[in-house]
């Protein structure tokens, strides 16, 4: 199949979250088929709630810069399915995506045909044997893998990594990992293996305990983030600097929690023996799009995807730090499996202006259920995102307008706000 093909392919096979049969199995038929390309290089892990993209993408640029051929493997998209698979800092070609799809999507047909697995592959796992079979094929020497949902039954699990990293573990998703931070951080801790170490960035109490457990029953070695010595923090608006074991460190990424996801993932760096200078280039050139990303001037346009509490309370802490007393517009989407109601009650106090839309996304909350939520009454309604960038047209020159909740908002505006080579 083309590319345009080998996409709607994948997007018959069903949301990722609603419709996937989590479980290891049917992947790890599919991958030996292909002849366990996963086994063809060096694996990073890293699992968490909030952080993990940040955290993904820091590490696989001190490994690049440290000579290493990286992969990287991550969720979900912005704007292109080619961005979860970037091999040596870039997005895999279109064509090279349809490539690796025509190969997994042959493979799981004679699978079904011997009826060694029960149903196709489902997205998130087509795409992952994709991104194994791409690394392999590119000569990959260490890669880089996000967990996509929990950690314990995600399709990545079926890797043997050389190091585990959980960033910090919060709610979300509690449908499918439970209504506590002890079962999700359970579910977290399944990434941990025999014969891999593990860094653990700094946790809640309850969420610690878990994974402390987990890794001791398992003879894991854990390093704890809070080792790596960081001071003389500095935040500005685009960034921070910030001094570690007394050398200089930038950290381009927006927010005072990327200053923990920079000690996180120089602890995971050093377990993996980069050099400190390497290190710090690194994360010096670290790109994360679609997080506290600005994305125009004169007015200021802001994308975050703050899609459950705790990245809505990183949101707010930003904007009180560097957007007060300025005029903020906030257009906000969201999911309707989401804690809508209790971000809304973090982020829109915060704003001088409130537009409420919704991705165009058959799992969108619609936008009246958004201001039936939220305890406000001047709350303005728009369909989409072109509708209520439009209504955002009155802004001023001095003012900001922030586009957050869902990450499939984000990656709708950032299609229309940044140009394709961008």
């Amino acid at each position: 199949m083309n590319y345009p093909d080998s996409v709607r392919f994948l997007y018959t096979l069903g949301n990722e979250v609603k419709t996937a049969k989590l479980g290891l199995e049917r992947i790890g038929v599919l991958l030996e088929a292909l002849g366990n390309p996963q086994q063809a290089f060096r694996i990073v892990h890293v699992a968490g709630t909030n952080g993990k993209g940040s955290t993904c993408a820091m590490i696989e640029s001190g490994l690049r810069v440290a000579g290493y051929r990286t992969g990287l493997f991550t969720s979900p998209h912005l704007v292109e399915p080619t961005e979860r698979i970037q091999v040596a800092g870039r997005p895999v070609g279109a064509g090279q995506f349809a490539a690796a799809f025509d190969q997994v999507h042959a493979c799981a047909e004679r699978l079904l045909r011997r009826e060694r697995i029960d149903l196709h592959p489902t997205y998130f796992e087509s795409v992952t044997a994709m991104a194994m079979v791409v690394f392999r094929e590119c000569g990959v020497e260490a890669a880089v893998l996000e967990v996509g949902l929990g950690g314990r039954l995600d399709a990545t699990n079926v890797v043997i990594p050389e190091l585990c990293v959980v960033t910090p573990v919060d709610f979300d998703h509690e449908a499918y990992l439970g209504k506590s931070l002890e079962s999700i951080a359970a579910e977290k801790a399944g990434i941990l293996k025999p014969g891999a170490r593990a860094v653990f960035a700094r946790q809640r109490a309850e969420a610690e305990g878990v994974l402390e457990a987990r890794a001791a029953a398992l003879g894991v070695a854990v390093t704890h983030s809070s080792l790596v010595a960081i001071s003389g923090v500095t935040q500005h608006a685009r960034g921070s600097d910030f001094l570690c074991d007394g050398s200089p460190v930038s950290c381009p990424l927006a927010g005072e929690h990327q200053v923990e996801n920079s000690r996180t993932a120089i602890a995971a760096l050093r377990q993996l023996g980069v050099a400190p200078a390497a290190i710090r280039q690194g994360i010096a050139q670290t790109a994360w799009p679609g997080r506290l990303e600005r994305v125009a001037v004169n007015p200021e346009i802001i994308l975050d995807g703050a899609h459950n509490p705790a990245s809505a309370r990183a949101l707010a802490a930003y904007l009180d730090r560097f957007y007060e007393p300025r005029r903020v517009w906030l257009i906000y989407g969201a999911m309707r499996d989401k804690a809508v109601e209790e971000m809304a009650a973090i982020l829109f106090p915060r704003a001088g202006h409130v537009i409420v839309t919704a991705p165009a996304q058959a799992r969108a909350l619609r936008p009246e259920s958004i201001r039936d939520l939220a305890d406000r009454g001047d709350i303005q309604v728009a369909a989409n995102l072109q509708e209520a960038l439009a209504l955002a047209a009155g802004a001023g020159r001095e003012d900001a307008i922030f586009v957050t909740g869902s990450l499939f908002l984000v990656g709708e505006a950032r299609a229309l706000l940044v140009p394709r080579s961008a």
